[in-house]
Parts: C-alpha cells; structure tokens; sequence
C-alpha cells in the first residue's frame, strides 16, 4: 500500500496500489499522514519525496470506497483520513517534493501547490475532475491554485476538468520541471538532495514554515468552504464517473 526508503537524508514514499492507479484509501491516507509525521520528527530526514509505483502518481480518490461511504459502510472514512493526510501534507515542516511518474487526477493535482518541487513526467498528465463528478474541488485548490496562477488559468483547470500536460503543468506552475519518463523520481531525489545540503535542519525547518505561516489562513478557509460544498454536492446524489485515463 506505501512504501518508504530512507536515503542520504531523503526519504521516498511510494504509493503502491498499481492495479488501482493508486487511487486514495482511508488506510492509504492514514499511512501517508502517519508516515509523514515520524518523518517530520526524524532528525535523519530532511526531505521527503512523494511518487506512485506503476503507470500512475494518484487517481485520485478510491470511488469504491467513497460511494461505499455513502451506503453507510463499516470503515470508508473517507472525509476524516483525507483531513489528516491534508493536515500532515500542508504543515509538514521539512521539504516536501513531488515525483509525478503518471497520471495524477485529483488529489494527484491537488496536493502539487503543497510541495516545495515537483517534477513531472514527459507523459504525465494532471485532471481535476470534480465537475465530471458533480462535486467540488478539495484540499484548498480554490484558493491555491487562483494564488498559484491566476483566476483565469485556475478557472480553465477547475470548471472545465479539462487535461493538464506535462508542459502545461510547468508553465502554470504545478510542477517545476517536465523529465523524461522513467527518470523522474531520481531527478527529484536530486533536487531534494540539493536541499538537505544547502545549510543546517533548522534554517531548512525555519525557513519552511515562514512560507507555511504566510498562507496558513488562506488555505485553511478555503479548505472549510470547499468541505462544506463538497458535502452539500455529494448528498445531492452519487458521485458520476470522470472520463478515461
């Protein structure tokens, strides 16, 4: 489901659910959210890289489990988990960095305005696809991505689901560099190296949180509005199906 290696200061976190293009389960997120934490408390860890195993980053979330959420069952907590993997992602205390290996829908695109670097792969694409599914966006993208890149490039990628490219992605400000398939997570271990050199744990630590602190407020409100909207919509009827990978 996740697995973590930790070497010369980096750790990299892979979500292993291959055969469901790592699409986000309450466990998935708990383990992340968890994994993370001891990271942020291990001083031997300066900088955490987060990736996907297979031809996908993140689908997204699980939908079985979401609709099974809906149905009232035992266990799909969805909402709970994805607030601590949220919670764990947005004050994470070190550098946090993306290796964006394939597709990313979703929480794969959402989670990117959080991560000190991203590097995407040449065929990766990106997709909120929350229109497609009559809900709302997540995890302050209302907010971030507006601030990120302006109303109307924002706009484009929210009210439309339409895809993002790896090339589009970078020029929006999603990722930081298009690598060639196959080479991204050693390419973003580099970057994250590149950080845990630069000078002592505690300016890195510092020098994180001011960035935190700068926008802690906007994205904790937009968080409560997107929440609330999101639970309006997804009372009003099961969520559809986006479009094809």
């Amino acid at each position: 489901m996740l697995q973590s290696h930790d070497h010369d200061g980096v750790r990299v976190l892979t979500l292993d659910r291959p055969e469901k293009l790592n699409a986000m389960t309450s466990a998935l997120y708990r383990a992340c959210a968890e994994n993370l934490a001891e990271a942020a408390a291990n001083d031997r860890v300066g900088a955490v890289v987060l990736t996907g195993n297979g031809r996908a980053f993140c689908a997204g979330n699980d939908l079985g489990e979401l609709m099974g959420a809906a149905a009232g069952e035992a266990g799909a907590d969805q909402g709970a988990s994805f607030a601590a993997f949220m919670d764990a992602v947005s004050t994470f205390p070190k550098a946090l960095l993306a290796a964006v290996n394939g597709v990313g829908v979703g929480i794969g695109m959402t989670l990117l305005p959080y991560c000190d670097a991203a590097v995407i792969a040449e065929s990766a694409r990106l997709k909120g696809p929350f229109l497609p599914l009559g809900v709302a966006p997540e995890a302050g993208s209302s907010a971030t991505f507006a601030a990120l890149m302006g109303w109307q490039r924002a706009a484009r990628i929210l009210l439309s689901g339409s895809w993002v490219t790896a090339p589009e992605a970078v020029a929006v400000g999603l990722a930081l560099e298009v690598a060639p398939d196959g080479e991204v997570v050693e390419r973003t271990v580099a970057i994250a190296r590149e950080f845990v050199t630069a000078g002592p744990l505690g300016s890195l630590m510092a020098t994180k949180q001011l960035l935190i602190d700068a926008r802690r407020d906007l994205v904790a409100a937009a968080r409560t509005r997107e929440d609330a909207a999101f639970a309006a919509l997804f009372a009003a009827g099961v969520p559809g199906t986006a479009s094809t990978f």
